[in-house]
């Protein structure tokens, strides 16, 4: 939280503003020096698990994840109209939403193989933005654009990963 908090010296953070902050860089795994979009999407793994090991509904998991991107939309919106950024690396809770949409696609299934695959193709369409992902990453200017992008990246490497199931590929 310290690159943060340096960029933003001038300005007050209360205690809303630090539970903001520790929500969209996904308990400080954003602040990673190094591929903190990366970093983001590992640390989802767990959160997986876990919801693999308990054995939650796939309707639960969708609510789940469409709270978590409303959230995300609002939490990225006001850091980002406050503290006058767009789209800061930091914030790597539009990763995880990503990695848990793709996840969707095979739920509740939890194989060392198909999340390896689930990590590197969601990284890949996270990376390359195919359309609409690359219009909302540059075009919407707001919190939903800072998170909306990954969530059409998810929907693509979840298609992929669907087929790779379907066609018994992995």
């Amino acid at each position: 939280m310290k690159v943060i908090l340096l960029t933003m010296k001038d300005q007050k953070i209360n205690i809303l503003d630090r539970a903001h902050l520790v929500f969209l860089s996904f308990f400080g795994t954003g602040y990673s020096p190094k591929a903190p979009g990366t970093v983001g999407s590992f640390a989802t793994i767990p959160f997986m698990f876990l919801f693999s090991t308990f054995n939650l509904s796939l309707n639960f998991l969708i609510g789940f994840i469409i709270v978590l991107t409303v959230m995300a939309c609002y939490s990225a919106h006001y850091i980002q109209e406050k503290f006058k950024t767009h789209d800061p690396g930091w914030i790597v809770i539009d990763e995880v939403i990503g990695m848990l949409i793709t996840w969707l696609f095979i739920y509740p299934s939890f194989d060392l193989q198909s999340i390896f695959i689930l990590f590197i193709l969601f990284r890949f369409f996270d990376i390359v933005k195919i359309f609409p992902a690359n219009f909302i990453d540059k075009n919407v200017k707001n919190g939903a654009g800072t998170i909306l992008d990954d969530v059409v990246s998810g929907i693509y490497a979840g298609l992929i990963l669907y087929g790779c199931k379907y066609f018994s590929i992995i």
